[in-house]
């Protein structure tokens, strides 16, 4: 006998909730082969892993930029040239970042060129130091490139140093120029210029001159204004003056300008008239250079006041002719021996006559000890660099190396 089932009734007594249940057990067993098989065309865990791997390494080598720095000299390289040596380079990309510094921190000022395809100093460096380098450089992708190097530079047998005027510190007159004299005489005159930095406020252009191969003048082209500071730099630390001989001195030297004062000395008139800034102060009676011995024309600056000094004819060439052991109020105009000074002996000659050996002389008492002479007060309102001007002297113009008087070369000259 055949029986149906009834809808909705069980089968052999089992309700038909226990079927979903069995079959929820079923299905979960088999998606658990599933997973744990690989099959189906699934990766397996190596496989996902292997292509991680490979990705990273495609994906790093993507992202490696492909500007190369390079760096003269070679890392840990010693005694090397202060300068023509360091450079800094890049292929494939353009330098954006160049610093170079000594184990004190100090920088070295440098340029990148234009295409970014090199660095280069803008000066020479110290002698005996260590520097750092650190460089960077991106590529066309803007990916960046980075090297580090390190050198110390050679140490010298032969050095040489400059002694300067006007002193660190010091007021001096509008005629001052920053006279160096070098104690090696030199054969790179430009690198050595070069290393001398001078700045002013207010600003003003200062250009310098060689006087043979030992001497360097720094002036504007006009008289110094009143009241203006000069700093000067002496960056002479490893620069080469000569082959092999490289300077040892590195120094920042500062003065100010006081108030302007220039003297008009006419030997026809015998009469000095002092200026002061620009304006007739007082005119003093003189004496100058008698026939045969005239006084130089042309702008001489006081490079050395005495309050009283030794003049002897034998040291400038007039033997025997005079020895004034005592002479009072004198001032150096020349190297050559020209003085302005006080004269005691010299009568009636002053404002009347010229009776010198080529000095300016104004009126003064043995020993000095007279504040109310012309000489006296000329010495007590002058200052080293003011001006003393001559004309009308039947002598040349002095020589601009003579002393400290290059204001006798034109700027075209001076510069040239």
């Amino acid at each position: 006998m055949n029986v149906r089932p009834i809808p909705g009734a069980s089968i052999a007594g089992r309700p038909r909730g226990r079927h979903k249940r069995l079959a929820l057990i079923v299905g979960g067993m088999l998606l658990a082969v599933t997973a744990c098989g690989g099959g189906g065309g699934s990766d397996s865990g190596s496989d996902a892993k292997e292509k991680n791997d490979k990705g990273s390494t495609a994906a790093a080598a993507s992202k490696q930029s492909e500007a190369v720095v390079s760096i003269a000299p070679k890392a840990g390289a010693k005694d090397v040239d202060t300068s023509g040596v360091l450079k800094v380079s890049a292929s494939n990309g353009k330098l954006t970042e160049v610093t170079v510094k000594d184990d004190d921190g100090t920088a070295i000022k440098g340029t990148i060129s234009a295409d970014g395809s090199g660095w280069t100093p803008a000066t020479h460096l110290a002698a005996a130091t260590k520097y750092q380098v650190h460089a960077v450089a991106k590529d066309s992708e803007g990916r960046t490139a980075a090297e580090d190097s390190s050198f110390t530079t050679l140490s010298p047998q032969n050095t040489f140093i400059g002694n300067f005027t006007p002193e660190d510190g010091s007021t001096v007159g509008v005629g001052m120029p920053f006279s160096v004299r070098f104690t090696r005489g030199i054969t790179k005159p430009d690198d050595v210029k070069k290393a001398i930095e001078i700045t002013t406020v207010p600003a003003v252009d200062v250009e310098g001159h060689w006087f043979g191969n030992d001497r360097l003048d720094f002036r504007p082209e006009q008289y110094w204004k009143a009241g203006t500071k000069v700093t000067v730099k002496l960056n002479l630390d490893g620069v080469e003056g000569r082959k092999g001989v490289y300077g040892k001195q590195s120094k920042t030297v500062s003065f100010t300008i006081g108030r302007s004062q220039v003297s008009i000395v006419d030997a026809k008139k015998h009469t000095m008239k002092v200026m002061r800034d620009g304006k007739l102060y007082k005119t003093i009676p003189v004496t100058t250079g008698k026939p045969g011995y005239a006084t130089w024309n042309g702008q001489m600056v006081i490079s050395e006041k005495f309050t009283v000094t030794r003049m002897n004819g034998d040291t400038v060439g007039y033997d025997g002719e005079y020895d004034i052991k005592d002479v009072p109020h004198a001032m150096r105009l020349t190297n050559s021996g020209t003085f302005v000074h006080g004269n005691y002996w010299g009568g009636d000659a002053f404002g009347n006559y010229n009776a010198s050996h080529g000095c300016i002389g104004l009126r003064d008492v043995r020993g000095g000890y007279d504040s109310g002479v012309p000489a006296a007060w000329f010495f007590n309102h002058s200052m080293v660099g003011d001006v003393v001007t001559v004309k009308n002297s039947t002598d040349p113009t002095v020589d601009p190396a003579n002393g400290l008087n290059g204001w006798n070369l034109s700027w075209a000259d001076w510069t040239k």
